[in-house]
C-alpha cells in the first residue's frame, strides 16, 4: 500500500519500476510486481476489446521501465516529463498501488476544477468510508 512515509532499504541493484501515464497530464510510478499483476489481469481481457487497446496504447506510449536508485530517486523520461510538465515543484501522491506525480500548479487547478462533492461523500459512504 503506497501512502505516507515508509522507511525502506534499497539494495545495490535498486528496485524496478514501471513509469507511465494514461493521459500525459501526470506520471504514474508502479512497483514492478504491481505492474506485472495488472498486466496479468489485462491478459484476461480479449485482445479485440477497444478499451484494452486504448489503455495499452497510452501506457506503452508513455511507459518505460525505470529503476529506483540507492538515494530513492527515479528518472522520468523526457517524453513523459515534458507532457506532464514535471519541472519545478511537483506533488507526489500515494494512490494505494502506485505513486502519482503532478506538476504542482496543474494539480492545484485540477483539484479546484474537480471539487470533492456531497455526492462523492455519499458514494464513498456506501462503502463504509
Amino acid at each position: 500500500m503506497l501512502r505516507g512515509n515508509a522507511p525502506a532499504k534499497i539494495d545495490d541493484k535498486g528496485s524496478d519500476l514501471f513509469v507511465t501515464s494514461l493521459t500525459g497530464q501526470s506520471v504514474r510510478i508502479y512497483p514492478m510486481p504491481v505492474w506485472v499483476e495488472l498486466e496479468k489481469r489485462l491478459a484476461q481481457v480479449p485482445s479485440t476489446n477497444p478499451a484494452r487497446q486504448r489503455f495499452l496504447d497510452r501506457v506503452n506510449f508513455y511507459g518505460q521501465v525505470a529503476e529506483l536508485d540507492a538515494q530513492g530517486r527515479v528518472v522520468i523520461h523526457s517524453r513523459l516529463r515534458d507532457s506532464a510538465q514535471i519541472t519545478g515543484d511537483v506533488d507526489v501522491l500515494g494512490q494505494q498501488s502506485y505513486l502519482e506525480v503532478w506538476n504542482h500548479e496543474r494539480l492545484v487547478a485540477k483539484l479546484a476544477a474537480e471539487p470533492f462533492t456531497d455526492d462523492d461523500a455519499k458514494a464513498l459512504s456506501d462503502f463504509g468510508i
